[in-house]
């Protein structure tokens, strides 16, 4: 898939299996990424058994579902990208504090 069918219009099925999942009907996105966002990120994991995802004549479901949001070329972040760059922006400010608080320590330090 390339970058470009990241971006199109796309139908997603989820089911605890592949006949629940066409019983229950697709849901519409505006683009395959959010699609595909949407079934590894906040749908219920069981409902990956019988995922299948449509754009235009192309079908994904099982591996090739989950290469593509595995995929280099997905193009939104993934959840654990955004816990990793909040995790590190946590510990950055961790140490600014820790720098400040050594700076006060040191200037009282000096002016006793």
């Amino acid at each position: 898939m390339t970058f470009q069918d990241y971006h199109a219009r796309a139908e997603l099925y989820l089911g605890s299996d592949r006949h629940t999942a066409m019983a229950q009907g697709g849901r519409f996105f505006a683009t395959a990424a959010q699609a595909i966002r949407f079934a590894f990120e906040e749908a219920a994991p069981v409902s990956l058994h019988g995922a299948m995802l449509r754009i235009g004549d192309a079908t994904f479901a099982g591996d090739s579902l989950a290469a593509l949001y595995r995929s280099a070329e997905f193009p939104l972040p993934r959840k654990t990208d955004i816990k990793r760059s909040r995790v590190r922006r946590a510990r950055q400010y961790q140490g600014m504090v820790h720098q400040f608080a050594r700076s006060v320590t040191q200037r009282h330090a000096a002016l006793a």
